[in-house]
């Protein structure tokens, strides 16, 4: 098999949450490069519309949708357009998440905080997989590619709920490949170390970056294609004998906010 079409995705529809900007985005631009028709969701359809825009103007294709994961009926509706618009799913990237940054002191957040954490970064990826899964049987190819963290091995203060919902997430994938292998779908994680976006631009700071690329042996940040990268691999023909796997993606090294 020629090297192009280990990465080809020609003919397979890719949905994508969150997919409005920072590694969403970058995730949609890159398969729809390979080939992908790509659905763009995110909570406005400005940032969607966006993306695809972009797409679009680089010579892809893809459709933008409103979808807010802690709606299950946004749930149902996206995978329900997918279908519609393109007849199938093939791909499904959760990258819709929430929490982190440090701000989580034990003392200063209740238990509608972490409901709403895990709500979003391991109810919704849950969900989506079972929409789109019979799908995916269906076509013949199913690739779930989930967004976990650093965190989810890292130990930092006030981390805790974010971190351990990224660790459930990893754990989910690990298991679901079980469920899901048995009908031809691959469930595997990228876990992105401190990556240069908007989230991660909100609490970075000088010092904090000097301390990071201490323990960084490639000594930078990410960058979104560098997660992006990654994503492509899951979701591509290379991996067909991967799943129930997490890849860390952080430069060899470890990114910590302390």
């Amino acid at each position: 098999m020629k090297t192009e079409a280990l990465f080809d995705l020609t003919g397979k529809v890719a949905v994508v949450t969150g997919g409005g900007d920072g590694i969403g985005k970058g995730c949609c631009e890159i398969l729809a490069a390979a080939g992908a028709s790509v659905v763009v969701s995110d909570l406005t359809i400005e940032k969607a519309q966006a993306t695809v825009d972009e797409i679009v103007k680089a010579g892809g294709n893809a459709a933008a949708t409103v979808c807010n994961v802690l709606k299950e009926e946004d749930l149902y509706a996206l995978i329900d357009f997918a279908v519609k618009i393109y007849g199938t799913v093939n791909i499904l990237v959760n990258n819709a998440g929430l929490g982190g940054g440090g701000r989580e002191n034990p003392y200063k957040i209740d238990r509608a905080y972490v409901e709403r954490i895990y709500a979003i970064n391991v109810f919704a990826p849950w969900e989506l997989c079972k929409l789109a899964a019979p799908y995916m049987q269906k076509s013949g190819y199913g690739s779930i590619i989930n967004i976990s963290s650093m965190s989810s091995i890292n130990n930092d203060p006030n981390m805790a709920i974010y971190g351990s919902s990224k660790a459930a997430l990893n754990h989910l994938a690990s298991n679901l490949a079980f469920d899901y292998g048995p009908m031809g779908i691959r469930i595997n994680n990228v876990g992105p170390g401190a990556t240069g976006t908007r989230a991660l631009a909100s609490v970075l700071t000088p010092e904090i970056e000097a301390k990071m690329l201490a323990h960084t042996p490639l000594k930078r940040l990410g960058e979104v294609s560098d997660i992006a990268g990654a994503v492509l691999y899951f979701a591509a023909p290379i991996s067909a004998w991967v799943s129930g796997q997490v890849l860390m993606v952080n430069g060899g090294g470890v990114q910590t906010l302390d």
